[in-house]
């Protein structure tokens, strides 16, 4: 097993630690987050109904020409505002925040910082 694989499994061990705990209610859903080397995506899930509420992303075509000159961090933030927005939009002020595995720091923190300033509480 090389060196890429076993961060990959220890993510997964992570993200099945962390999942055990939490979930995603109608009161309070889940703000499920995933990295990768590029592009960062959220989904707000209510894990009762299995139905994702809202989600965000830099491939959107509203965030992808402004993200392609931003850094990582920048870019994270304007997905994070855009999330809370649409959460706002369905009424949803409340969310448990799912890292995911990955460690809360750099674009994580910045996506969940810029969500806290826009009105979701975590």
């Amino acid at each position: 097993m090389n060196s890429c694989e076993k961060r990959r499994q220890g993510r997964l061990r992570r993200k099945l630690s962390v999942r055990k705990r939490i979930s995603g209610t109608t009161e309070r859903p889940r703000m499920s987050v995933f990295r990768s080397s590029r592009h960062i995506y959220v989904q707000v899930i209510n894990d009762v109904t299995g139905m994702t509420l809202a989600s965000a992303s830099t491939l959107e075509p509203a965030l992808r020409e402004q993200c392609a000159s931003l850094s990582g961090k920048a870019s994270a933030e304007l997905v994070g505002k855009l999330v809370a927005d649409r959460c706002k939009e369905k009424e949803v002020t409340k969310v448990v925040f799912d890292r995911n595995g990955f460690i809360y720091h750099g674009r994580l923190k910045a996506l969940a910082d810029s969500a806290r300033e826009a009105g979701l509480e975590f």
